[in-house]
């Protein structure tokens, strides 16, 4: 039990910095020299007077150094085990080294210590910098220069006897004695001059308590014992002279000058006319603020491009309102951009915080038509689109700087580029291309950059700016462009931009200038002369097109039309990695989106699940691909071809098409796709961020736009008293209850300390508490279920009422006080913050905590605004809110608190007087921590308080802006006694009742106009009164109300806006508002806690944690004869019921039990849960409750096929025992290891190897092409285990059965190679992909148009398979169908063909019966037209692009055909070599392939009958 309410007293008489410390040998010495005066001891000689001054300064000198070296001994007596003793003694610390005094860095070289920067803190600091005087103690301001004078005495004492002429001669004239003594004198006053300024230090800033300089007082003296060297040796008095000037760099550690807003950033901060909040590059909460160097834009940027800008990126839903078809406010456009126009020119250039634009200027961004007064308002623009706005023209203003820069940086190239001056920059409208265009100006002219130096004359005078040697890096274009090649890429006829501008505009505004030549022959012409250093055609060839590739791929306008293309089309996918597979089981955060499949962009906008994709790829868990769909990437493929190629038909010209097309897919996939995907991953995060952060500051707003907790007697906005009352963790045995009083004003007025509420004498106690400080509410918090015990025994004790009592017996006294829970996060942090601590010293932390919870009652605002920087500690998103960087976080935090302090408004003189009120200062418009500081300050230094809001301008507190903006919001209270008293029109410190109001000085006119025809007053009345008289006459009127509204304001705004062009109709209604009620409370009540907030609170469980079906550990703590009491980790107690309970339960056994009920009253304090311990009912698990949901865009395909190697791999571990056959081509091999063998092998060898499907399995693996193998599955029937059997059967497929490996190798494997081989010998055969063969079949169509082109290519994706590609005509796409490979035949759908040339054929019948029947079916249209063959079942094998996305499954049987539907392509990494690679033209007979013997090749070749429908 304590009280706190008395005062500390201080010990000790406080001295003054500048008083004199005068000792008492000079009291002496005076009373000796008038005593030798009167009795005329005085000789008038002046060589007597010499003389005895210096008899007298030694003897002073031989006293000094009597003295110091007697205190020199008895120091050194003090050995190390002393202190170490005293230490163990005190608990303190005595090192020598804490006793050295401060040495300036202005006097000594070497660096101040920590400890002393701390010292001398409050030397440098203004006025500004404390909050309120400390009181000063001398001994403890002396105790840091007592080791510093004796040193200084001591060097004093030591030049006495030394004559060093040397080191006293000044400017190389020599001193003499009396010179030299003169000197000396000096040094000692400028020494004493430090000392006195020393001494008005605040020791207690030093972080030693008073203890600790208690004690060193008791070792160390009093500070007393050198008084004696501070006595002039001159009795006269002396004109002081200050010390060299010193910064507080050279005193103070940066990180200390930072912490206290003193570097000169924060000067310059708060010297500058301009809201503090606009000069920062982020909140002002962030400890990484600092000033902003941008330039503010013009209006006529504004004008121009701005508003346009940031009107077309307002939000989606504007876009639909006033810019779509069928919006409902499409007549104004007008409106909204002038309202952009407007807010971006009030916040830029006449620098206007969002608040006072929303309250003081909401005319110009609403709707009112002063033809119509009697039509709807309408607000065009919310407070959040406000901060939008800002956000917005933030983001144009950096783009306005870098697209300056960028034209500088033209400029100084001195070069003249059209096609720069009239596309690109133009175009520019992001920043996105500003960068592309400095990289494309930057690889266009990079040699001009470097020869800037070679037009300057050699006379010229240039400072020569040393810098560091960079490494010099030069990429692979610019050795090529600096060859002869680039004159062999001039040769494809037309240039990078022009194919861009063909491209962009969609027809041929440039020309092909054709070659004559083939390209191979014309690149032989640059091959180098020297055999020794020739490259071949095709590396020529290649620079080449590497060179235009990378001119089309880093063109600026090209760039962005893909950028467009992602940010409309792109898809996101999510593969998980092998590690993924194992890890991101049903449970996991990450399975909602482990096989996440082509989800849309916008889909993903206003979630944070992008995020968390990029969270788990970070954590190697996932792979990202963000593609395009493959219609849009072959129709960006085919304008970008059309756009390059020509149309001549000669061969050379379509050779050099195919080297174009090349190129095209080159520049796609290694630059633009590459670029695009880049890009699109920031967006998608950044707009996510920018989603939470949104959500963060709506729930913030719902926290702090409430007012103050109030009773039913009490009126809405009124603070109330409160008690707050807290158990800790309730702890009988360690923890007693906490219980502080806090006033109406917010001052901390008691505090008491209790065991518990049970016994007489303490119950007593708290409820004699009560009745002398009466208390409006009483809020209980903790940390623990013990709280809700405590809260029902304080409603007991309030209410006089317990359970154990008759609802109408009342035992003990009533109190009509509510007893309620609030959120204590921000008590949590309070408690152990250094701001509790310091503020409030006396009390401990649970105290400190229910003074946080008593002022969260209070105003929830006025406690978010003092957390600081920490409020990005409070959660207020529990999933998300970790996602995002701190950073942005405090921005939004920032910016709501902005809006709710500048509604509430803020008394200015209380924040002078009011330390903790004063945090809602900096929140005011205009005003940041450095600003509001110096305003108090400011105030403070002309009395503390102001009469009216004209003393912010004529006693120069504030500048003109930042009146502006902060004087609507900045109250002066009036008293009631001030609105009756008359006061004459020019009394300048007059009160002003309008000064209690939002009205801004601005439209104080306006108001007494209002208030005069409102009391149907003339001028003459009012005359010699008060301008605002007339206001504290309507604010007194009874009748106020019905003559305020009888006004016709839609006229008033009408008149106003005819005469003098303002738009005041919003603010009339604020005016008459504010007259009638200033500063009334417009934020909604205090909100109830919910049962689940107060349970969250105590035990940290959620509507997660305890969802009904989760199977959860709890203890046994009670058993009763129908239910059994037990108790969760977390505290909650529940019951299990005797219909849910087993039979062996007893006390202290943990068990299993499933929830299937919460009940929650906090109003009752009840928090219980109920469960069932029945084996039966958790049996089944509770994986279906805890499972997270999956994406509707989910790849089912993939996790079947993952789900089968994961079961395969286990099945492997469980089975480990290999198989081994003795047989030649059996290898004891997996897959991996298989194709490793084989890769260095001969077409059609094969590997025999154990399968992981089992011992009864085995796989064969064949090599079909480098790179590509088969593996068969095999299944041996009759397998024995013993390896005795005979009767073993191979079993492959239904129609493919072999005795033995022999049967099956020769039979089987070797009749598919054959086929194979006769295939691949086709002339219709084309190595490489699929997407090669697309190429090569548009190239052959463009050169005979008349014609049909078809060929075969591998399936990489199914081995052992081909794909037939053909072209129908020219306006038709490529269609693909499967051919499949048998031991017997190949097949084409059902139709089997033995040989090749049946195949063609059987294609041919084929494709000209589906034609016909598409004709006939589609009244006579071509089939090609739309680019769709039909096939069987009224369904194409193909669609509309360059690769088919369906096509029916042709391989039938068991063995399951590919499935040719859209894949997902990753389109972020460029390929690991050109796509062309081994490319041939079509002239002439393909190669043999390799791994082939030529001999061989040239017999299929031979037998081979060219039949391809031409």
């Amino acid at each position: 039990m304590q009280g706190v309410e008395d005062d500390e007293e201080g010990e000790g008489d406080d001295v003054g910095p500048g008083q004199p410390d005068d000792s008492s040998e000079e009291e002496e010495e005076d009373a000796e020299e008038e005593r030798r005066i009167r009795e005329g001891f005085i000789v008038d000689e002046d060589e007597d007077e010499e003389e005895e001054d210096d008899e007298e300064t030694r003897k002073r000198r031989k006293r000094r150094k009597k003295h110091h070296k007697r205190r020199r001994e008895e120091e050194e007596d003090l050995e190390e085990d002393d202190l170490e003793l005293l230490e163990e003694n005190t608990g303190g610390a005595f090192k020598k080294s804490r006793l050295k005094r401060l040495v300036r860095r202005g006097g000594s070289e070497s660096p101040p210590t920590a400890s002393s920067s701390k010292r001398r803190a409050i030397v440098q600091s203004d006025d500004e910098d404390l909050d309120e005087p400390l009181p000063r103690i001398q001994d403890i301001q002396q105790i840091w220069d007592d080791q510093r004078d004796e040193e200084d005495d001591d060097a004093d004492g030591d030049i006495d006897d030394f004559i060093e002429y040397d080191d006293d001669e000044e400017g190389g004239i020599p001193m003499d004695e009396q010179a030299r003594e003169e000197r000396r004198k000096e040094r000692r006053r400028q020494q004493l001059e430090l000392r006195r300024k020393a001494r008005g230090a605040h020791p207690e800033l030093a972080g030693i308590d008073a203890n600790a300089w208690a004690e060193i007082h008791d070792v160390f003296g009093d500070g007393h014992e050198y008084d004696w060297a501070l006595v002039i040796d001159e009795d006269g008095d002396f004109e002081q002279e200050h010390t060299k000037d010193m910064k507080l760099q050279n005193v103070f550690e940066p990180s200390e000058i930072r912490e206290h807003l003193l570097t000169e950033d924060d000067h310059l901060i708060r010297a500058r006319d301009s809201p503090e909040r606009m000069q920062l590059t982020t909140s002002s909460l962030s400890n990484s603020a600092s000033l902003s160097l941008h330039q503010n834009i013009t209006a006529e940027d504004i004008n121009k491009d701005g508003a346009r800008w940031v009107t077309l990126r307002l939000s989606q839903e504007k876009q639909k309102e006033y810019f779509g078809t069928e919006g409902a406010y499409q007549h104004l456009q007008g409106e909204l951009v002038m309202a952009v126009t407007f807010s971006l020119r009030s916040m830029f250039v006449d620098e206007y915080e969002v608040p006072f634009i929303w309250t003081h200027r909401r005319d110009y961004i609403s709707h009112f038509d002063v033809n119509d007064p009697s039509s709807p308002r309408h607000e065009i623009l919310s407070l959040p689109e406000l901060w939008r706005i800002y956000y917005l023209g933030q983001k144009y203003r950096s783009l306005v700087e870098r697209r300056n820069a960028l034209s500088a940086s033209y400029s100084r190239l001195g070069v003249t580029d059209m096609y720069y001056t009239d596309e690109i920059f133009p175009a520019i409208d992001s920043i996105e291309v500003v960068a592309d265009t400095t990289e494309w100006l930057l690889m266009k002219y990079k040699d001009r950059k470097q020869n800037e130096a070679a037009f300057r004359f050699h006379d010229d005078e240039v400072e020569v700016e040393k810098k560091h040697k960079m490494p010099s890096r030069i990429s692979a274009y610019e050795l090529a462009k600096k060859s002869i090649v680039s004159r062999l890429a001039e040769g494809f006829g037309i240039a990078s931009h022009e194919v861009v501008l063909n491209f962009l505009n969609e027809t041929r505004l440039h020309y092909v200038d054709n070659q004559n030549l083939d390209p191979l022959i014309y690149a032989e012409q640059f091959a180098d002369p020297d055999p020794a250093k020739a490259l071949e055609p095709e590396e020529l060839l290649r620079r080449a097109r590497m060179i235009v590739a990378t001119e089309l791929g880093k063109d600026p306008l090209l760039r962005d039309n893909m950028r467009q293309l992602f940010r409309k089309h792109a898809l996101v996918s999510v593969h998980p990695t092998e590690r993924g597979i194992a890890k991101i089981d049903e449970q996991h955060v990450y399975y909602s989106f482990k096989y996440l499949n082509n989800k849309e962009l916008d889909k993903l906008l206003e979630s944070s699940q992008f995020l968390y994709i990029l969270k788990a790829e970070h954590e190697l868990l996932v792979t990202v691909s963000i593609t395009l769909p493959l219609e849009i990437k072959s129709n960006f493929e085919r304008r970008l071809i059309d756009a390059f190629s020509s149309d001549s038909l000669r061969d050379s010209v379509k050779a050099w098409n195919e080297e174009r097309s090349r190129i095209v897919q080159e520049v796609l996939e290694q630059h633009l796709i590459p670029a695009g995907v880049k890009w699109t991953r920031e967006f998608i995060r950044e707009e996510e961020e920018d989603w939470i952060a949104n959500r963060c500051g709506e729930e913030l707003r719902k926290r702090i736009d409430v007012a103050p907790y109030s009773t039913r007697h009490m009126k809405l906005g009124a603070i109330p008293s409160v008690i707050a009352v807290s158990w800790g963790k309730g702890d009988p045995q360690k923890d007693a209850i906490s219980v502080v009083f806090m006033d109406e004003l917010g001052r901390y007025r008691e505090w008491i300390k209790i065991d518990n509420l049970v016994d007489t004498e303490t119950r007593d106690e708290f409820i004699d508490m009560i009745h002398r400080r009466k208390p409006d509410v009483i809020v209980v918090g903790g940390f623990t279920m013990a709280t809700a015990k405590l809260s029902k025994r304080v409603k007991e004790i309030v209410t006089g009422r317990s359970d154990a009592e008759a609802s109408g017996s009342f035992t003990e006294p009533t109190f009509d006080i509510p007893v309620i829970y609030v959120p204590d996060g921000l008590a949590r942090l309070f408690m152990n913050s250094i701001r509790s601590k310091n503020e409030f010293t006396a009390l401990p932390a649970n105290a400190r905590y229910c003074v946080g919870l008593a002022r969260y009652v209070q105003s929830p605002l006025n406690e978010y605004a003092a957390v600081g920087s920490d409020i990005a500690a409070i959660s207020f998103d529990e999933e998300d809110q970790h996602l995002l960087p701190p950073d942005k976080l405090l921005v939004v935090l920032e910016h709501t608190i902005v809006d709710i302090v500048n509604k509430v408004g803020v008394d200015i003189n209380r924040c002078v007087t009011d330390g903790y009120y004063r945090h809602l200062l900096p929140f005011v418009c205009g005003f940041g921590p450095r600003k509001a500081r110096e305003l108090v300050a400011k105030i403070d230094g002309l009395g503390g308080s102001l009469v009216n809001r004209n003393q912010f301008i004529k006693s120069g507190i504030l500048t003109t802006k930042i009146f502006l903006n902060a004087a609507g919001f900045l109250r002066i209270i009036q008293e009631v006694d001030d609105l009756k008293a008359k006061h004459r029109m020019d009394d300048e410190h007059a009160p002003d009742p309008l000064d209690d109001t939002r009205i801004h000085p601005e439209d104080y006119e306006l108001a007494r106009k209002m208030a005069t025809d409102a009391l149907e007053l003339d001028e003459e009345d009012i005359h010699d009164e008060h301008p605002s008289h007339v206001i504290g006459l309507i604010m007194q009127d009874s009748d106020s109300e019905r003559k305020l509204s009888e006004l016709s304001l839609d006229e008033f705004a009408v008149s106003l806006y005819n005469a003098n062009q303002e738009m005041k109709r919003h603010t009339l209604n604020v005016i008459r508002d504010e007259l009638l009620q200033p500063f009334a409370e417009q934020r909604s009540s205090f909100p109830p806690i919910t049962s689940w907030q107060v349970l969250t609170m105590l035990t940290g469980e959620t509507q997660k944690t305890l969802s009904v079906g989760l199977i959860v550990s709890v203890l046994v703590f009670r058993t009763r004869p129908d239910k059994a009491d037990v108790r969760l980790d977390s505290g909650m107690e529940g019951i299990i019921n005797s219909s849910y309970l087993v039979d062996d339960l007893t006390k202290g056994k943990t068990i299993q039990g499933v929830i299937f009920g919460v009940t929650l009253d906090h109003d009752a304090d009840l928090f219980q849960v109920d469960l069932s311990s029945r084996p039966s009912d958790f049996a089944e698990g509770d994986t279906d409750f805890r499972q997270k949901t999956k994406d509707p865009d989910w790849d089912h395909a993939q996790e079947d096929r993952d789900k089968d190697i994961l079961a395969r791999k286990k099945r492997a571990e469980v089975t480990k025992t290999r198989r081994i056959i003795k047989h030649p081509h059996f290898h004891n091999f997996n897959t991996a290891q298989a194709e490793n063998y084989l890769d260095s092998q001969q077409r059609g060898d094969v590997v025999i190897r154990p399968s992981s499907k089992g011992v009864d399995h085995l796989a064969v693996t064949w090599k079909v092409d480098d790179k590509l193998y088969q593996h068969i599955d095999i299944v041996e029937k009759n397998y024995d285990p013993t390896g005795q059997g005979s009767n073993s059967e191979f079993y492959v497929d239904v129609n493919h059965t072999y005795t033995d490996l022999d049967e099956l190798i020769v039979h089987h494997v070797k009749a598919m190679v054959k086929l194979v081989e006769q295939l691949m010998a086709h002339e219709r055969f084309k190595p490489g992909s699929e997407d090669e063969l697309h190429l090569f079949l548009k190239n052959q169509l463009l050169a005979n148009p008349a014609k049909s082109m078809y060929g075969f290519t591998l399936n990489r994706k199914r081995p052992g398979h081909f794909n037939l590609c053909f072209l129908a005509n020219k306006d038709s796409t490529v269609q693909t169908w499967p051919v499949r490979v048998t031991p017997e035949a190949y097949y084409l759908f059902e139709a089997a063909a033995t040989g090749v040339p049946e195949l063609c054929d059987a294609f041919k019948v084929r494709h000209l019966h589906e034609s016909q029947n598409a004709t006939s079916a589609g009244g006579g249209k071509t089939p090609y037209g739309a680019g769709r063959t039909p096939a069987r079942g009224g369904y194409t094998p193909g669609r509309t692009s360059v690769r088919p996305t369906r096509t029916p499954n042709p391989y039938g049987g068991s063995t399951p055909g590919p499935n040719y539907g859209t894949a997902p392509t990753n389109f972020g990494a460029p390929p690991s070599q050109p796509p062309y690679a081994g490319y041939q033209t079509p002239r002439g007979y393909p190669p043999p392939p390799g791994g082939m013997n030529p001999a061989r090749h040239a017999m299929i070749q031979n037998a081979s009958n060219n039949r391809g429908f031409r």
